[in-house]
């Protein structure tokens, strides 16, 4: 017979679980950011076959400090620079644990009328609490809460596919050359996107950068040129505000003209920048963003809202849903066939949703705007600092503007020193960086935003890179 855990027991092994993280979040600077164990070492420590009966909780919270723990590289920890960050806070993981115990399957209106009630609501108020076009609000477009920005992406280039194709694009017989267009400093899931909506890698446009690594409008205007002479129809733009790599900022105002002359599709990813348009200081960066056919960027990243949370807004919903669109008889109920809900299942690949919104309104309303704002405009600030620091070293170059929280520099001594530089503060554990390659040089990235980072760690990871970068010139 299965043995669930009474509702005294859950209460009282709840109060272990967020006593064991409230612990870690304590720990966060005792350990090493990057995991150090070798491929294998985890697996290696599990028992071959899952146990036939159940076990004690505590041993459970035993295994995952001794075998869980050693090798998790620790995303939260206030050394952590790599990449893009990946925030969590309390009340977004309490938001988390809330959605979890109600157990939402939120795939339409009528599975849970609050699930999709909220969402969309406070889809509303960040239109506002970002100053973005009236038109992605729900009374006109509307907004809905993916997993990531890689879906977003997706889901925009289907919605345009089918857009461009008179909805026919599933027609047998109804084949057009699409074409879809980005900048070679995009993110990875744009490549992606096209290969998993049938366009075809082939037909993806890289096109060329400016010196500040963002997208040359002139050469993108003569990529679609050639194409509408070849007898391609274009279909989609993907604009990024904040690459990957550098930070850039695609013109959208450019951008965006040239493609409502073209009747072309035009999506911007700010999946990590779009945050910084809470503070009206920054909005700069959506500039031109009123010719966006569809936008998302990551709370996830920099709003304190832990994975997964990526909000997508639309300025007309109906492509999409007509793109996404299926309904067997069994989804079939009086609220859907009214007309008169959202049901979110036809803004998305998946069929089933998780109540994501729960933990985006804790954090809202446990920060407030004014909260929030603070968090982007201290990040900014230090990364302005640190990028003044590698302005004054002899040792050290900036390799790329800072327009807000990231940093790309690197040390003159070149790409070598750099790479061996990389991988010995990398293996020091104090700190953990990433790096790209721009203009063909190899370059580190310093991306300041954790929740838990404060000044003396960002001052921290510049002592110990010109120390470390000290002890490789000797």
């Amino acid at each position: 017979m299965t043995s669930h855990m009474t509702p005294e027991e859950f209460r009282r092994r709840g109060y272990e679980t967020i006593d064991w993280i409230a612990r870690y979040l304590e720990r966060l600077e005792e350990f090493p950011v990057m995991s150090r164990v070798k491929p294998g070492e985890i697996r290696g420590q599990l028992p071959t076959a899952a146990p036939q009966v159940g076990e004690p909780f505590a041993e459970v919270l035993a295994d995952l400090e001794r075998v869980i723990l050693p090798g998790v590289t620790h995303w939260q920890a206030p050394g952590f620079f790599a990449y893009f960050p990946a925030n969590s806070s309390p009340p977004a993981i309490l938001g988390d644990l809330l959605s979890s115990g109600l157990g939402v399957q939120g795939m339409l209106w009528a599975t849970s009328p609050a699930c999709t009630e909220l969402e969309t609501h406070l889809l509303d108020w960040l239109v506002d609490m970002l100053d973005l076009p009236g038109h992605f609000k729900s009374s006109v477009g509307g907004g809905v809460i993916q997993d990531s920005a890689s879906s977003a992406s997706l889901c925009a280039l289907l919605a345009a596919r089918e857009r461009a194709t008179g909805y026919r694009s599933n027609e047998r017989g109804v084949r057009e050359e699409l074409t879809v267009y980005t900048s070679n400093q995009a993110h990875s899931s744009i490549e992606k996107a096209v290969m998993i909506a049938g366009v075809g890698r082939e037909q993806l446009r890289l096109i060329d950068v400016d010196d500040t690594f963002a997208m040359d409008v002139a050469a993108l205007g003569s990529a679609i040129e050639a194409d509408l002479a070849a007898g391609r129809k274009p279909c989609f733009v993907s604009a990024t505000v904040g690459t990957t790599s550098s930070n850039a900022l695609d013109d959208l105002r450019a951008i965006g003209a040239l493609c409502r002359e073209r009747g072309i599709w035009l999506h911007v990813d700010a999946a990590m920048s779009g945050t910084a348009a809470l503070c009206p200081e920054f909005r700069f960066i959506h500039d031109g963003l009123e010719y966006a056919d569809s936008y998302c960027f990551n709370p996830h990243k920099w709003m304190l809202t832990n994975f997964d949370c990526d909000c997508m807004f639309v300025a007309d919903r109906e492509p999409l849903i007509r793109a996404l669109s299926v309904l067997p008889e069994y989804l079939k109920n009086e609220a859907t066939q009214s007309g008169a809900v959202i049901d979110y299942r036809d803004w998305q690949v998946p069929l089933g949703r998780r109540f994501r919104a729960l933990k985006l309104w804790l954090v809202i309303r446990h920060y407030g705007v004014s909260g929030l704002r603070e968090h982007i405009e201290k990040h900014v600030s230090w990364a302005r600092e640190f990028a003044g620091w590698v302005d004054e070293s002899e040792d050290f170059e900036q390799a790329a503007p800072t327009p807000l929280n990231l940093v790309c520099f690197r040390h003159r001594g070149g790409d070598a020193l750099n790479e061996r530089l990389l991988a010995l503060l990398n293996e020091s554990g104090a700190l953990y960086l990433t790096h790209t390659k721009l203009a063909d040089r190899y370059t580190l990235r310093m991306a300041i935003g954790g929740t838990w980072t404060e000044r003396r760690h960002v001052e921290s990871a510049w002592r110990k890179i010109v120390e470390v970068a000290s002890d490789l010139k000797r």
